[in-house]
């Protein structure tokens, strides 16, 4: 498949998106920055913390659950940080670990927070809820499968390394403009519409 075709297939999405999930898609990472500045300002910690904690908890992580389990973890963390693992949230055990780390760090850069974080999916969720112009992409499953122009179940989703994620970030960026887009915009409103065309619910 030619990186051309790639590219069309990420703008036939966007070409089935709604109105009201272009909007929705456009504004999706604004949106996730200011509910991690609201769970900032009424737990006392620094809002890049609470968007450092929102990317860890994120994995097979419904979003509106997301949050809840960050502002829950948070919470918890501030009343008593050495209860706070008992904290229950909705992904991988190992992802709760990062979260505690970034609250243990104390008042963090986002460079250290991106350090703990490590995994690129992760890192890219962050980087783009901190700042929505960016032209960074959030690469995960449904991300390359719009790109690769058919869905497949997440776990039948090839490893994306290092090439392979860097070509797919390079295409986003070549739809998005064509379209007049952000790259991050463009991946959140494909995003939306491929969650609607395919009854995806997590």
């Amino acid at each position: 498949m030619t990186r051309n075709t790639n590219v069309k297939n990420i703008k036939a999405v966007y070409q089935l998106a709604t109105a009201e999930e272009i909007v929705t898609g456009k504004a999706w990472y604004q949106v996730a920055k200011a509910a991690a500045q609201l769970i900032a300002e009424r737990h006392g910690v620094s809002e890049v913390v609470a968007i450092g904690v929102i990317a860890a908890l994120s994995p097979r992580n419904r979003w509106s659950r997301n949050l809840l389990d960050a502002e829950n973890l948070i919470e918890a963390y501030v009343a008593d940080s050495e209860s706070a693992i008992d904290t229950k949230v909705c992904t991988f055990g190992a992802n709760k670990i990062k979260a505690l780390r970034i609250l243990e760090a104390g008042n963090p850069l986002l460079d250290e927070i991106l350090d703990i974080l490590s995994g690129p999916k992760l890192r890219e969720f962050a980087t783009c809820i901190n700042d929505s112009l960016t032209f960074d992409v959030c690469i995960d499953g449904h991300a390359y499968c719009i790109w690769n122009g058919g869905r497949t179940s997440l776990a039948d989703v090839p490893r994306i390394g290092v090439k392979l994620r860097a070509q797919i970030k390079e295409d986003y960026r070549d739809a998005a403009s064509d379209l007049g887009l952000n790259p991050s915009a463009l991946q959140a409103i494909t995003w939306v519409a491929w969650r609607r065309l395919h009854g995806i619910t997590n």
